[in-house]
């Protein structure tokens, strides 16, 4: 491989860094350990280039590097401390030498580690892998859960009686076969049942888990419905309804989330001097929040489910298993854990193209000025928090900041930018407020969390941020 100054011009006039591209400037040195984890997670992450000798912030100058003069032993640094080859190639740019190592991918089913600590970027940091995602790196290229049957030796007519095909059909927008055989090879196509020649038919767990008339009926899914907890107060000590689902993910959709907005407290709330009654969250951040958590579940996790819990004052959405994207990346990511599902359920418009709905949400909860909402890993479970209205004057600086770097997010991912004043503009408050803004935007600065967008100049006035990954 031969990479060339112009191919070096290409790769800086990346909007980001990403995955498969790294920038360090590294002028005079850059320490064996750092290359080594570098290394090691660049190809936990699919591969691609580290360049030492380069500015990691726009416009990235090349500033040249003093760094591993003898190219060929730090080769053999590399593959003696972590196990696999990584070519490095100097390249004699114009502004001053410049380092690739050109990081290949691990191979399906294995993660690589440094001194036992199986590493992954996360934005500009290196972490340690979860375990869920180390779970998942070694079963690829296992027979999926979702593709194993859960039900066997079935003939047509039992297909039809245990599956909800009429709102199957009608999910996705076409007319009903006015014969059996036309339904099933429409299950059959789409992957949900599978035709064995001498015992009839199985459904997969899939098929089960999306049409399912009633789950009770399958054993092995039956603690994969759904679940909905509603409590009196902003605490677990008086719950008022625990109800668990019946029906599959897809036909039961709808009802699932007219149910939990059903059970949601009324908000009062004036405007232009008229009084009215609104839930407590807007049902489009109910919607998208339990199709995600539906989709983006671990199912290998055994005697759990996804589950809303609703208080007098905010809602609790979670399900089985950590996530696969970053949490700080929820608004941009679209990394799909189960793509067969997903890819039904777009069909079906249960959810968007890109796998995630996140966006939606926060641009619903800024659009009502809800605080923004919580995304957490607790045990073995993905967790978000979506609250009732607050005052910006009644919210914790920790709601404040975090409002601050999904309005941020938010804002790159519409590819616009975020200013003092869109800001404000979310928080519905008037142009004396500016002080206070500004000093909220200084304050997820040093979080880490956001960061100047220095294309625009140094002007306070037309400054303008970005989330600290783009």
């Amino acid at each position: 491989m031969v990479t060339t100054p112009n191919m070096i011009d290409i790769w800086r006039q990346s909007y980001s860094e990403n995955r498969s591209l790294e920038f360090k400037e590294a002028k005079t040195q850059f320490s064996n350990q750092r290359l080594m984890r570098y290394c090691v997670a660049i190809a936990n992450d699919g591969g691609g280039q580290l360049l030492l000798g380069i500015a990691d912030q726009p416009p990235r100058p090349v500033v040249g590097t003093q760094a591993f003069q003898n190219p060929v032993g730090i080769e053999e640094k590399i593959f003696q401390k972590i196990g696999f080859r990584v070519d490095v190639e100097e390249v004699d740019h114009p502004d001053g030498r410049v380092l690739v190592f050109h990081i290949p991918s691990r191979p399906k089913g294995t993660a690589y580690h440094l001194d036992g600590v199986y590493l992954m970027r996360v934005g500009q940091a290196l972490n340690p892998m979860s375990e869920d995602q180390l779970r998942k790196i070694f079963s690829e290229g296992a027979p999926n859960w979702l593709e194993n049957p859960s039900k066997t030796r079935l003939s047509s007519q039992q297909i039809v009686e245990l599956l909800d095909t009429q709102t199957y059909f009608e999910l996705l927008g076409l007319p009903y076969p006015t014969e059996q055989n036309g339904v099933i090879e429409r299950l059959v196509n789409d992957r949900l049942i599978d035709h064995h020649q001498n015992s009839g038919y199985s459904i997969r767990r899939l098929g089960a888990l999306l049409l399912a008339k009633r789950l009770t009926d399958f054993p092995d899914l039956a603690r994969k419905a759904p679940r909905v907890v509603a409590y009196t107060g902003t605490s677990k000590l008086d719950t008022r309804l625990d109800q668990t689902g019946t029906k599959g993910y897809a036909v039961g959709f709808r009802g699932l989330v007219h149910f939990v907005m059903s059970q949601l407290p009324q908000n009062e709330v004036v405007e232009a001097a008229i009084r009215r009654e609104v839930k407590l969250i807007p049902e489009i951040a109910v919607r998208e929040l339990v199709a995600n958590a539906l989709i983006h579940q671990d199912f290998t996790i055994s005697g759990t489910s996804m589950m809303v819990e609703i208080y007098s004052d905010r809602v609790d959405i979670s399900n089985p298993g950590e996530p696969v994207v970053p949490i700080e990346r929820f608004i941009d990511g679209s990394i799909s854990r189960n793509e067969d599902m997903a890819r039904i359920m777009r069909k079906m418009g249960i959810c968007e193209e890109k796998s995630s709905g996140i966006d939606r949400v926060i641009h619903e909860v800024e659009a009502f000025q809800l605080p923004a909402p919580d995304f957490r890993t607790v045990y073995k479970r993905t967790l978000v928090t979506i609250f009732g209205h607050k005052e910006f004057n009644q919210m914790t600086s920790g709601e404040r900041i975090r409002a601050c770097y999904q309005h941020c997010a938010l804002k790159w991912v519409m590819s616009e930018h975020m200013t003092n004043q869109s800001l404000r503009k979310r928080f519905g408050l008037s142009d004396s407020k500016s002080a206070i803004v500004s000093q909220l935007i200084s304050t997820t600065i040093e979080e880490g969390l956001i960061k100047p967008d220095h294309r625009n100049g140094s002007s306070r006035k037309f400054a303008s941020y970005l989330p600290f990954w783009a």
